[in-house]
This record gives C-alpha cells, sequence and structure tokens, in this order.
C-alpha cells in the first residue's frame, strides 16, 4: 500500500498554499489559503471496503501559557502532544485520489461543515475546536481538514503526519460528531494496512528546515 502526494514530498516542507497560516513581513502570521494537499493512493490490499484519513501534528506544546507570547520561546525539550488536522472516513478506494482544495479552501470562522463530504465521506472534528474555543471571535465546530499553524515562537519545525488505512468495513462505525479518537477506536481490528506521508512546517523564521 502506497500514499503519496505531488503537494509535496515526503519529510519535505509542506508550501504554504495547504496551511492555514504563514510568516508574513511586519507581522507574526497571517491567514494562508488553507486548502487540503493532493493525496495518491496505490496497491490497496485485497479485502479493502473503505478508508479513512488522519492527519496528526505530534509536536504541538502541551504548555499552552508558552504559545505566540513576545519574549518568549518555546524549546525544544517542552512536553508535545498530538493535534489533529484531518479526520476522513468511508472513503472510497475506488477514487484513487484526493485532488488539493477539494475538502478545504480558506478558513472557515465559527463553523466548519461536517460531518457529510465530498464523495460520500464524512469528516470528524479537528483539534482546532478546541483550540478555537478560547477565542469567541473563531469559537464553533471545525469539521475536516485545517492545515499547519504551529507558534510563530517554536523553536522546531513541526512534522504534519498523514496516515491512510485500508479497512474492511464498508462504513466507518461512527456516528454524529466524532473525532480520531473515535475512528482509531472504532477500526481497531479492521485495518488491513496503513500507510503515511509526512510534510514539515514552520512559522518561525529562524528555524531552518
Amino acid at each position: 500500500m502506497k500514499l503519496s502526494s505531488p503537494s509535496f514530498p515526503d519529510s519535505h516542507v509542506i508550501p504554504d498554499e495547504y496551511a492555514l497560516c504563514t510568516p508574513a513581513p511586519g507581522a507574526h502570521l497571517t491567514l494562508a489559503p488553507n486548502r487540503n494537499p493532493t493525496l495518491v493512493w496505490s496497491d490497496l490490499p485485497a479485502g479493502t471496503r473503505s478508508l479513512a484519513l488522519i492527519c496528526h501534528d505530534p509536536d504541538a506544546p502541551t504548555n499552552i501559557e508558552d504559545i505566540n507570547q513576545e519574549g518568549r520561546t518555546i524549546p525544544a525539550a517542552q512536553p508535545r502532544g498530538r493535534f489533529y488536522h484531518w479526520v476522513l472516513v468511508d472513503l472510497s478506494p475506488q477514487l484513487g485520489a484526493i485532488r488539493a482544495g477539494e475538502f478545504s479552501e480558506g478558513l472557515s470562522r465559527h463553523d466548519k461543515q461536517g460531518p457529510e463530504a465530498r464523495h460520500g465521506a464524512r469528516q470528524g472534528l479537528n483539534s482546532y475546536n478546541e483550540w478555537f474555543a478560547r477565542d469567541p471571535e473563531m469559537a464553533g465546530k471545525y469539521f475536516g481538514y485545517d492545515g499547519p499553524c504551529p507558534p510563530w515562537n517554536d523553536t522546531i519545525a513541526h512534522r504534519y503526519i498523514f496516515i491512510l488505512y485500508a479497512l474492511d468495513l464498508e462504513r466507518c462505525p461512527v456516528e454524529g460528531e466524532f473525532r480520531a479518537a473515535d475512528v482509531l477506536a472504532a477500526i481497531d481490528g479492521h485495518v488491513l494496512a496503513t500507510a503515511s506521508i509526512t510534510g514539515l512546517y514552520t512559522m518561525n523564521p529562524t528555524v531552518k528546515i
């Protein structure tokens, strides 16, 4: 089973087109196009009835008091946790690919629609759902893909891992509003194979990739 992307090579920098935020002259950040990248799969195992896709950043700082604070930096040694950027289920194996911008184009403030999505798929809530809950101007439900926007004062580049799961299930047994943890629990014992691709991104101009 293989997963690739013409949007960026594995273990290379994700272009700004696929980020939520990007560095800006005279400012720490500005909004980016926030398009989902193209993903292409092949060599699925026999018996694959549907696909699930989860993208997460394993490098999210766990001490939120330091995030994007003037005069502070987030050291590489700070404890890190997972931040989920995309949860997608019931994807047809026959599609062969997800095209750039099919599932996300720009930032939808307050409510990014879901769970119903294109091609009969369904999208779960990503971690911006919890992050933006602190901000009255942004609070809402964020389904599907929202791209990288790591802290501009972090001293490391973040990894964004897209994992594709080949399932022996025609429909993932999750209902309503679901998250990555719900999907991972529901597909336990039904995964025939996985494939992944990793992109890198930083908002800190002093961090070299």
